[in-house]
């Protein structure tokens, strides 16, 4: 959901850098995309009672969820530094941000209409807008410290939480000891963890010279195909609840 172009040429380029769309980048959002939807149809079908309530509370499910969440924060973070970790390109960087903080109050809207008791106020939409500005104090560490800070942040909330964070408008931090219910709640602590991880990968790939490689990478047309929805990740994100609630609904109708 954070695509970027790489540069491959020019002053701030450095070795092991690539400019254009990587598809296999694309085709890890697509793959992280497909993920997600298998788990809300699940989640849908759980919603209209066609499958026993708390499927989705499985532990094979939540750990579907869990892997799924996380991977489209590591692929945040490898975009970040794909794009800025040369040199922060300002205009496209507000504008990607913009989009994304957009995108995110529209779903805390439309969530607050429709599930008032657990609506969205720091879901995968605005952690990554958050972790968007925090990693840009993140880009130009070292490979290793990235990978310590990145363990660290996601172990910190398994290990302890504060009563003084319990306020509401703390509850993004995930460092609070109250629960929190949200159909969808991705708090900094662990999630900002994946980003860490993400940019660290990126900085490695660029020091094996990996991303010239996966630039020159010339795809067949079925892995094009396939790589369309990583194109387009933000879109169909927004999108694909809406759909799938409605053929659900429909298949309700149906069946009387």
């Amino acid at each position: 959901m954070n695509d970027a172009a790489v540069p491959l040429s020019g002053p701030t380029a450095a070795p092991g850098m690539a400019r254009g769309r990587i598809v296999a980048l694309d085709l890890a959002r697509a793959l992280a995309l497909v993920a997600m939807a298998v788990f809300h149809f699940t989640f849908d079908l759980e919603l209209f009672g066609l499958v026993q309530p708390g499927t989705t509370m499985l532990p094979g499910w939540r750990w579907l969820a869990y892997l799924t969440a996380g991977s489209f924060l590591f692929l945040a973070g490898v975009s970040l530094w794909l794009a800025h970790g040369q040199g922060i390109r300002w205009p496209g960087y507000w504008r990607r941000l913009a989009i994304i903080a957009g995108a995110a109050l529209a779903i805390t809207a439309a969530t607050f209409v429709a599930l008032p008791e657990a609506f969205i106020f720091f879901g995968i939409l605005h952690c990554i807008a958050a972790a968007s500005l925090l990693g840009l104090l993140f880009l130009r560490l070292p490979a290793s410290v990235l990978i310590v800070l990145g363990l660290a942040v996601i172990w910190l909330p398994q290990a302890m939480r504060f009563e003084a964070l319990d306020a509401p408008w703390f509850w993004w931090t995930g460092l609070q000891a109250t629960g929190v219910r949200s159909v969808d709640y991705v708090p900094l602590f662990p999630w900002f963890g994946p980003v860490l991880l993400g940019i660290a990968a990126a900085r490695l790939f660029a020091q094996a010279a990996l991303w010239s490689r996966l630039a020159g990478w010339q795809a067949p047309a079925l892995a094009r195909m396939l790589a369309w929805p990583g194109r387009h990740s933000l879109a169909v994100y927004l999108l694909h609840q809406p759909v799938l609630i409605a053929l659900v609904w429909m298949v309700v109708q149906l069946r009387g």
